[in-house]
C-alpha cells in the first residue's frame, strides 16, 4: 500500500487536483483568447470582405498584410507564454501548450458560428494561417487536428502524473511530429491551389488523412513504453 503511494505521489499529494485546476485555467484561457481573435477577424471582414469570405480572396495591403502575420505570431506566443507558467517540466509545458492551443482553435470557429453564423458547415473553407504560407482547409480539418492535441496532452500529463511515463516512446513523437508534418502539407498544399485561383481546387483529404491518423497513433503509443520514475 505504501509502495504503491509512493508510486502515485499525485494521489497523495493533490498534484492531479492541481493539473485539473490548471486545465481549467487554461481552458478558460484558450476561449477567451479566441473572442479576441474572433472579434477581430469579424471586423477584419466587415471592412476588406463586404461582400463576403470566399475564395479565391482579395488579397490585402501590405501593410495591413503585415500586421495580420505578426498579430499571429504574437497569438501564438501568448499561448506558449502561458503554457510555460503552468508546466514546470518541458513535457508539461509541452502539453499545457498543445491543450491551449486546442481549446483555442475550437473556440475561435465556437464564437465565429455564435456572432456572424460562420462558417455555415464545417467543410467550409477558411484561411487558417499565414506563417510561413496561407494554410488553407476546411473548417472541420483543424478542429480534428485540435481535438487530438487536447487528447494527447491529456493523457500525457495522465501518465506522467501516475508515474507511467518520464518522456513519451520515441515512436509516439516519430508519430506525433511526423503527423503534423503531413497535415501542414495538407494546409499549405490546398493554399497553393487556391492562391492560384483554383476555386475547385479539392483539399487533400488523402494526405490529410494520413497526417491525422499519425497524430491519433501517437496517442495511442504514448503509455506503450512505460519507465520508472
Amino acid at each position: 500500500m505504501i509502495r504503491a503511494m509512493e508510486r502515485h505521489p499525485g494521489r497523495r499529494d493533490g498534484t492531479m487536483d492541481r493539473s485539473g485546476v490548471k486545465f481549467l485555467g487554461l481552458a478558460v484561457f484558450g476561449a477567451a483568447m479566441a473572442y479576441v481573435e474572433a472579434a477581430v477577424v469579424v471586423y477584419l471582414r466587415l471592412h476588406f470582405y463586404p461582400e463576403g469570405f470566399h475564395f479565391p480572396l482579395k488579397t490585402l495591403p501590405g501593410d495591413i498584410l503585415f500586421v495580420e502575420i505578426f498579430r499571429e505570431a504574437a497569438t501564438i506566443a501568448m499561448l506558449a507564454a502561458v503554457s510555460v507558467l503552468a508546466g514546470k517540466k518541458l513535457l508539461d509545458m509541452t502539453a499545457y501548450g498543445f491543450f491551449t492551443f486546442g481549446v483555442w482553435d475550437i473556440f475561435y470557429y465556437v464564437w465565429l458560428k455564435a456572432i456572424v453564423g460562420w462558417p455555415e458547415s464545417p467543410f467550409t473553407t477558411d484561411l487558417l494561417f499565414l506563417i510561413p504560407a496561407p494554410w488553407i482547409g476546411p473548417v472541420v480539418a483543424p478542429v480534428l487536428v485540435s481535438l487530438t492535441l487536447i487528447l494527447f496532452s491529456l493523457r500525457m500529463v495522465r501518465l506522467r502524473e501516475t508515474g507511467r511515463l518520464v518522456r513519451p516512446a520515441t515512436a509516439s513523437w516519430a508519430a506525433f511530429t511526423g503527423g503534423l508534418l503531413v497535415v501542414f502539407v495538407s494546409f499549405v498544399m490546398n493554399g497553393m491551389l487556391l492562391g492560384e485561383k483554383a476555386q475547385d481546387a479539392a483539399f487533400p483529404w488523402a494526405i490529410f488523412s494520413v497526417g491525422e491518423i499519425l497524430l491519433v497513433g501517437s496517442v495511442v503509443l504514448l503509455g506503450v513504453k512505460r519507465r520508472a520514475v
